[in-house]
């Protein structure tokens, strides 16, 4: 749950960002969340799921 929240807080930031800087209008984003959310009810995603649960894992093991 807390990897999935983060994860939602981090594609708002970037799409706030995009928003603001690069000229996205807000139908853009309405498109964009909308999209999430009907792709999130498909038989796709929970291999969606599972490849963001990988690369979170592949990147929390980056040692610096």
């Amino acid at each position: 749950m807390i990897l999935s929240i983060s994860g939602a807080l981090l594609l708002g930031i970037i799409v706030f960002l995009f928003f603001r800087k690069d000229g996205l209008k807000i139908s853009h984003a309405l498109v964009c969340s909308l999209f999430g959310f009907y792709l999130a009810g498909t038989a796709i995603a929970p291999s969606i799921h599972a490849g963001g649960a990988s690369l979170a894992g592949l990147i929390s093991g980056i040692k610096f």
